[in-house]
């Protein structure tokens, strides 16, 4: 039975240290890469915090992803660094690919979907090693010729997203330079527009199922706030050249933890 929405008794349980740590280290990777650390959300949720059913880790997820995704928004929109034009056609398509893929992610047996799971993880880890130097083409943005691209991709990244309950900037922030060929720093900002709208949509189809625990999923955002800044201000430290080494150690923990749940689920 899950908890009710802020009722005292409930927001405060055995699970909200965990979940208060688990979400500091998600929020900690995204600021240090600037994507990736929401696919960690779901393994961290079953395995540390506690939570035994996959669907109800995977509605908890993406609400606390979204919610995360806005706060990170708002800071690219001071710099100035999203390209609202490319957001305004990618976010809708992908919310249908994400509204359809929740739908199919809920009909699908937790342990099973946990293999899939990890099979995504595996793939993410190589997309990072093989793009960690990728930087894309300054002044690049949405156009005639590449508009049906950029739909394209935001309605197959929005299906993966709302399947997997992730964020899923690691697949948005690539998608929108191969669609355009923007910096990575634009896709970046941009990509937040459609981790939040894939994360609402998904979120509320499995609300509407009771697949939501409210109160862990205000102790992930909580600590994802606190790990984001501290991650953002360890990247400013680390300089510009750090990105891809760090994207590598990355990618090696989540080979580690695909591992873990893949053995967990066999």
């Amino acid at each position: 039975m899950l908890l009710t929405p802020f009722m005292p008794d409930a927001f405060m349980s055995a699970s909200s240290v965990p979940a208060l740590a688990c979400g500091s280290l998600v929020g900690l990777v995204l600021g240090l890469i600037g994507g990736g650390g929401s696919i960690l959300a779901v393994p961290l949720l079953i395995y540390v915090v506690g939570v035994r059913n996959p669907h109800i880790a995977i509605g908890t997820s993406a609400f606390a992803v979204a919610i995360n995704a806005l706060a990170g928004l708002l800071s690219h929109a001071r710099e100035h660094t999203v390209k609202w034009r490319c957001a305004g056609f990618f976010a809708p398509a992908g919310m249908l690919g994400a509204a359809l893929g929740a739908q199919l992610g809920k009909a699908m047996d937790g342990q099973r979907l946990l293999l899939l799971f990890a099979g995504l993880m595996v793939l993410v880890g190589i997309a990072m090693i093989r793009g960690r130097h990728d930087e894309g083409i300054p002044g690049a943005a949405c156009n005639r010729d590449n508009v049906w691209k950029v739909g394209l991709f935001g309605l197959c990244t929005g299906g993966l997203s709302g399947f997997f309950g992730i964020g899923g900037g690691f697949l948005i922030v690539p998608a929108l330079m191969a669609a355009t060929h923007m910096p990575v720093l634009n896709a970046v900002g941009t990509s937040l527009v459609a981790v939040a709208a894939f994360g609402v949509t998904t979120s509320a189809s499995y609300a509407l199922s009771g697949l939501v625990d409210w109160p862990l999923a205000l102790w992930f955002i909580m600590g994802g706030v606190v790990g984001c800044l501290v991650g953002t201000k360890l990247a400013s430290r680390l300089g510009k050249g750090s990105g891809a080494t760090l994207k590598l150690l990355f990618a090696g923990l989540i080979f580690l933890v695909a591992a873990y749940i893949a053995y967990r689920t066999l």
